[in-house]
């Protein structure tokens, strides 16, 4: 599985939050390792320097063997927080699309 990180270039600390998201999407997807191709995250400032609430954004975009691309997005305060958020759904529409692979009615 190959992790791709694209941080736009009005947020602060960008290197110390491509490590921090690297391990924490190679953690939180780890069971999904040999059914995913490739995880792409976007991570940017929606409002600039202008701070009113929920203005990160996280997509991430994992491209399963097999099967068409699932992507999801999460806004929140922070960037781990919205990372965090993503990777939830992420996980949660993961699971759908291989449980629906595998799990069929009588079998």
């Amino acid at each position: 599985m190959d992790i791709q990180i694209n941080t736009a270039n009005n947020l602060e600390g960008r290197q110390a939050a491509t490590e921090r998201l690297e391990a924490l999407v190679s953690d939180r997807l780890s069971r999904f390792e040999n059914r995913l191709t490739r995880v792409e995250l976007h991570v940017g400032d929606e409002n600039g320097e202008r701070s009113n609430g929920a203005d990160i954004r996280c997509q991430i975009e994992a491209r399963p063997a097999g099967h068409d691309p699932v992507s999801v997005t999460d806004q929140s305060a922070s960037i781990d927080q919205a990372a965090a958020g993503a990777l939830g759904k992420l996980t949660t529409a993961l699971d759908r699309t291989f449980g629906k692979a595998t799990n069929r009615k009588g079998h």
